[in-house]
């Protein structure tokens, strides 16, 4: 009989064969520098603000012990990685994304004791995880017992757009997990977590041999952002819901409630990677999708958006930073 280190030796393997397939394929489909720039992978860009925020911690920086922990979760493709983009250039915070094998496992958490102690160590006044595999936690992670006590940013995208954003990055992944949930199997996996009786009675009502993969995409969205709902996180003070349409249309606009949230003033920075690449719309080919489903997307798309709006209208206008501290960022 082999053993678990064995056994786990060559899971990894074939997972990391996996993860460079895929990469490869992104690669191939979507060019190096959509994927250099999605994955992080810009040193020229990545290493002098690393080096800056370093010199800022170590001379201005918070104790040790008074890091405010901040959560960004979504679903994918729902632009967390433009947010993240601009928040990561503020001296404030500390970004831990989903890649980071410190605190992530294959893009989960690796526990609540992880998040606390890396978040007691920072010396920035924000500590930013991305656990969008684990955005049915999200009560939890709010409840997390560190000395700053946590906040949450949900990122959202219109339905259609993350359906054709996702199908372009997964193909056909979504119809697979959620085929599998209706069969009863993999139900410990994260993407079966925190479904409702009557959501999950939704997914058993189709025939998965029949469903195309955008319909299980847009399913798959509706799954996933009803979460903020049904938890019941929405009138929070500690969390903000965040359009991605909103970003690209008026950036300025749209993140004053995060850096309310935050308590961080404005730079030019937290927004100047949303370009009009990012904001512009192509028509392209109607999207497969069951009209069951589409209208309960839509439904849950307008609540979203009230949602937001309604967050964007608590939020005072934030403060510019003052031109002498610019340098810092």
């Amino acid at each position: 009989m082999k053993g678990p280190e064995l056994l786990d030796g060559k899971t990894g393997v074939r997972r990391l064969a996996f993860e460079v397939r895929r990469h490869a394929r992104w690669a191939r489909e979507e060019g190096i520098a959509k994927l250099v720039e999605e994955d992080q992978l810009n040193l020229f860009e990545r290493a002098p603000v690393a080096a800056r925020k370093a010199l800022w911690r170590a001379t201005r920086g918070v104790e040790a012990g008074m890091s405010t922990p901040v959560f960004l979760v979504g679903v994918q493709r729902s632009g967390t990685n433009m947010v993240v983009r601009g928040l990561e250039r503020s001296p404030d915070v500390a970004v831990h994304n989903e890649n980071d094998r410190k605190v992530f496992r294959r893009y989960e958490l690796r526990g609540l004791d992880v998040v606390r102690d890396v978040t007691e160590r920072s010396r920035a006044r924000y500590t930013l995880f991305k656990p969008l595999c684990d955005s049915h936690r999200t009560d939890e992670l709010l409840a997390l017992d560190t000395t700053m006590p946590p906040r949450v940013i949900w990122a959202y995208r219109g339905m259609e757009g993350r359906v054709r954003s996702s199908l372009s990055k997964f193909r056909d992944h979504n119809l697979t997990v959620l085929a599998d949930v209706a069969a009863g199997q993999s139900l410990d996996r994260w993407q079966a977590q925190g479904i409702r009786p009557d959501t999950m009675e939704l997914i058993h009502s189709f025939d998965w041999e029949r469903t195309s993969p955008a319909s299980a995409s847009a399913l798959f969205w509706y799954v996933r952002n009803r979460l903020v709902l049904d938890l019941g996180l929405t009138d929070r003070s500690d969390l903000v819901v965040v359009s991605y349409r909103d970003l690209v249309r008026n950036p300025r606009e749209a993140i004053e409630p995060v850096l309310n949230l935050l308590d961080l003033r404005f730079t030019d920075d937290l927004i100047s990677h949303i370009d009009a690449r990012e904001s512009s719309s192509v028509r392209a080919t109607p999207l497969d999708i069951d009209p069951r489903i589409r209208a309960v997307c839509a439904d849950l798309e307008d609540r979203l958006d009230a949602v937001a709006a309604a967050h964007r209208s608590r939020a005072v206008p934030v403060r510019p930073v003052a031109p002498s501290s610019r340098g810092a960022a």
